[in-house]
């Protein structure tokens, strides 16, 4: 059927339940006298915003905060993160920008559009499924219900939710489409694309009453719009609005643009920023500042970044101090548990048995050269978001660790810890360096029974992106506020342990940002809009070839800020309680192993270094087969210095080398990141959209073909 997906959005049934389709061109669209029907009592309301946080969830677990779009671009697709231990098996990779916006490939890699899925399963679908309910409510829910004496408060706090909800969506929207077919109203049918210009100016006209009607913020509704998410997304919208993206010129005039100097156009699209930017700043410092000075419930833990992933691992059903949203997972539910941030970009692991955390696939990895040479040694970020070792549990001695190998273990029984070298595998099997912010041996009871479903929630929106964001518009409003920018991004990097630092600049920032998100999927967007994309990824393939040429000439590569890469490290198999640790799940990094090309002289100090990683406190560990139980934890030395000869106890492993061989047999590392793009060409960095959900006579822009 011919426009499918705004088939299911427009038609009425869908309007109501969300889940009937038909077709836009023999289906008329709902009046608002159908919202006046659905929307006349509160409790139906009520009941259509929790159908529609559903579909919400929905939309951000499979598409565009956990997997889909966002597992396959955003979590894998900038210069400090990338896929690991797959190259190219079906899947566009986000690294290279599309192979510098070849058409012809372009349009071979449409299964980016759903990832093996249904189409009305695609980012495109289940947002404009949810955009109609919005205007159900708006369109419904009028000024006299809003002032009604029993139930105008609620009614009131469900408008302003569902503006809020609208613009989350055509935000996501404009992200990963460009300029897409805004639905201003129910009786409104599209006709042509919209300039996100125009959209992105509707959506801060919605937020302005939105917060004005959402409900404060507490502890005990973070996982629903409130009034500092309101502030919080109108923030975040203007200063997107500002920013550098690559536009239609067939959709948005180029009178109204500013382009940026360094690119060149490319089929008819332009990189660019509008040429009112500033006052689109201006609105994002007010919004920020309002919610860094008035956060509600949320808390910004000054003395410890842990605090908050700490939190994300809480019993079931907590939510962090910092988050203002958090996208809800509920442990072992079939409806709202699916959690895919923890298992497609978190700590890998392989096993799925009742003593062992489930699998996760790991698909993030982080780029190493960023790992080793960008890191400040001190920073204690680096070994949250960064994990070089995961779970491993498999039947047999296949692939089992060479020191349990020798004890005779029998591969039977609880997970234990391996190094993720950087082989062409996935999961606990390797694959590089990941991420280990989501780790469910972090959690009191991890769930056993079956893979994507540990209960951890998704953090949308938090308060370090409001300190950060207020950095950034203080630099870039119409009159800059240097003083805030100072303060607020020394929020974050005094936090890190890197003291505070004065004159910030916007790439300041951006790197910062790179630091605090690390393997968290902000960095490629971040760049994009910023317009430092082409600079990071230029610098980033240059350090990543000068540490392959360093490894291959000399066996290893001194960084300029003191660590170095082997080709070797080595590992020994430990019981953390045994060595007087009271878990298995380590803590971070102890401070006074935060320095240049630290090096563990003890066993112990090889257990903690790097921290924040280990396995859970499975009880099976203390009675396995009369003691004989593997030694879940390893000790790891020569991880940032170069250790030639191998300690005593420990086994070698190939790591700096491992790299040389991959880059050498199929250019993984240097030759495929971002391979096609000269810097200079407006980045296509944008997603076709598929036939059903084209309008009759409109077109994929930017070098996509209409044709599927």
């Amino acid at each position: 059927m011919r426009n499918k997906i705004l088939g299911i959005a427009l038609c009425t049934t869908a309007v109501l339940s969300l889940n009937s389709c038909g077709d836009y061109l023999e289906t008329n669209s709902p009046s608002t006298v159908t919202a006046q029907l659905a929307t006349s009592s509160i409790d139906g309301c009520q009941t259509t915003m929790e159908g529609a946080y559903e579909s919400f969830h929905k939309a951000l677990r499979d598409q565009i905060f956990g997997n889909g779009l966002f597992y396959t671009l955003d979590a894998a697709g900038s210069d400090i993160e990338r896929h690991g231990g797959e190259q190219n098996t079906g899947r566009l990779k986000a690294e290279t920008f599309y192979n510098g916006g070849d058409p012809n490939v372009i349009s071979t890699f449409t299964v980016l559009q759903d990832l093996g899925t249904a189409d009305n399963n695609t980012a495109f679908a289940l947002l404009y499924a949810i955009i109609p309910t919005m205007n159900v409510l708006t369109d419904g829910i009028t000024e006299e219900m809003m002032e009604d004496e029993k139930n105008g408060k609620a009614f009131a706090e469900i408008y302003g939710q569902a503006l809020c909800m609208k613009a989350t969506c055509y935000r996501e929207l404009i992200k990963y489409y460009g300029d897409v077919m805004y639905v201003f109203s129910l009786d409104d049918i599209p006709t042509s694309f919209t300039s996100r210009l125009d959209i992105y100016d509707k959506l801060i006209e919605d937020l302005y009453i939105a917060k004005e009607l959402c409900p404060e913020l507490t502890a005990g509704n973070k996982i629903r719009f409130t009034k500092q998410y309101a502030y919080a997304l109108l923030g975040r919208i203007a200063m997107e609005a500002a920013s550098y993206q690559t536009y239609r010129l067939d959709v948005t005039d180029a009178s109204r643009l500013e382009k940026h100097p360094d690119y060149t156009d490319v089929y008819n699209a332009t990189y660019a920023r509008p040429t009112n930017y500033k006052s689109y700043y201006d609105i994002a410092y007010e919004a920020f500042k309002y919610v860094a000075e008035n956060p509600g419930a949320a808390k910004f833990d000054d003395n410890n970044y842990s605090t908050f992933f700490t939190q994300m691992h809480a019993p079931d059903g907590g939510v962090a101090d910092e988050s203002i949203f958090e996208d809800e997972n509920v442990q072992g539910s079939s409806t709202t548990g699916n959690c895919e941030r923890p298992y497609a970009i978190g700590r890998p692991a392989t096993s799925s048995n009742k003593f062992g955390v489930c699998k996760s696939y790991g698909q993030a990895r982080i780029n190493p050269a960023f790992y080793y040479g960008m890191f400040d040694p001190k920073d204690v970020r680096r070994d949250i978001s960064c994990s070089v070792t995961g779970s491993y549990l498999k039947a047999g001695t296949a692939g089992i660790r060479d020191d349990l190998k020798e004890a005779g273990y029998d591969g039977k029984g609880c997970c234990y810890e391996v190094i993720l070298g950087f082989n062409m595998k996935t999961s606990g099997d390797g694959g590089g360096i990941a991420c280990g912010k989501w780790d469910e041996n972090r959690q009191v009871n991890p769930y056993t029974v079956k893979q994507r479903m540990s209960g951890i929630n998704a953090p949308y929106m938090r308060m370090s992106e409001v300190y950060l964001g207020l950095a950034e518009a203080a630099l870039m409003k119409t009159s800059p506020d240097q003083s805030t920018a100072d303060s607020y991004y020394n929020k974050t990097h005094k936090r890190a342990g890197l003291g505070t630092k004065s004159g910030v600049s916007l790439e300041d920032v951006v790197d910062e940002r790179g630091f605090e998100f690390a393997g968290e999927g902000d960095r490629r967007w971040t760049l994009i809009r910023t317009g430092f994309i082409g600079k990071k990824v230029k610098a980033i393939k240059e350090l990543t070839k000068k540490m392959i040429d360093g490894l291959k000439a000399n066996g290893y590569y001194t960084f300029e800020n003191g660590n170095t890469i082997g080709n070797y490290i080595y590992y020994k198999g430990v019981d953390p309680t045994a060595m007087g640790l009271s878990s298995r799940v380590t803590d971070p990094t102890p401070e006074a192993m935060l320095k240049s090309g630290y090096e563990p002289t003890t066993d112990l100090e090889a257990t903690r270094f790097p921290g924040w990683r280990g396995q859970h406190d499975w009880d099976e560990y203390k009675t396995y087969q009369n003691g004989k139980f593997p030694n879940s934890n390893i000790a790891i030395k020569g991880l940032f210095t170069n250790v030639t000869t191998t300690p005593d106890g420990y086994y070698k492993k190939d790591w700096g080398k491992a790299i040389v061989s991959q880059e050498e047999a199929n250019g993984f590392y240097y030759e495929d990141l971002f391979k096609g793009w000269d810097y200079k060409t407006a980045p296509i960095y944008l997603v076709p959209i598929s036939q059903n959900g084209l309008i009759g006579g409109l077109k994929n822009g930017y070098g996509f073909t209409s044709d599927f």
